[in-house]
């Protein structure tokens, strides 16, 4: 998985929980994709925390390319039945 310096230096560092495997799933197999106006790309996907029932759902944003990694973070206002 290729990923960019932000991704690495700041949001690993302020979001140790992340992994890098379930980036690499929701990017190669999300549940929802969109690309913004600025011509990123948008992929979120269900992940199971160790402890938790209810699977989270992670977005992960990518540049224009659709694979090389800038953000990742929990998304509470994703809903599924409007994707």
């Amino acid at each position: 998985m290729k990923t960019m310096r932000y991704f690495e230096e700041q949001v690993l560092r302020k979001r140790p929980y992340i992994e890098r495997a379930w980036c690499a799933a929701i990017v190669a197999t999300p549940l929802h994709r969109e690309t913004q106006s600025d011509g990123r790309v948008r992929f979120w996907g269900e992940v199971g925390r160790p402890g938790q029932q209810v699977p989270r759902i992670l977005r992960v944003v990518t540049p224009a390319d659709g694979e090389t990694v800038h953000n990742a973070f929990f998304d509470r206002g994703f809903r599924k039945d409007e994707s």
